[in-house]
């Protein structure tokens, strides 16, 4: 699938670092692959950290991601 805007929200904000959280049905592999968050670019800041459910609806899982980069709306994650 796709980045979907409406799964991700704030968590708290703080001193300019936000700690997000999303949900999808896709797996962590599809969601840690590059430009899948550049929807969100314009709102993550390289730093930031990405509580994520995956795989919702298969077997679910949960990580934390930090945004490794965020160059002119190209968008990283890294796993922690």
């Amino acid at each position: 699938m796709a980045f979907v805007p409406q799964d991700l929200s704030v968590l708290c904000y703080a001193n300019g670092f936000t700690l997000w959280h999303y949900t999808t049905v896709d797996t962590g592999t599809a969601m840690a692959a590059a430009n899948y968050f550049d929807p969100a670019g314009p709102y993550v800041r390289v730093g930031d950290v990405m509580v994520c459910n995956t795989d919702t609806d298969g077997t679910p899982a949960a990580a934390f991601y930090r945004v490794s980069a965020n160059t002119g709306g190209a968008v990283s994650v890294a796993a922690m």
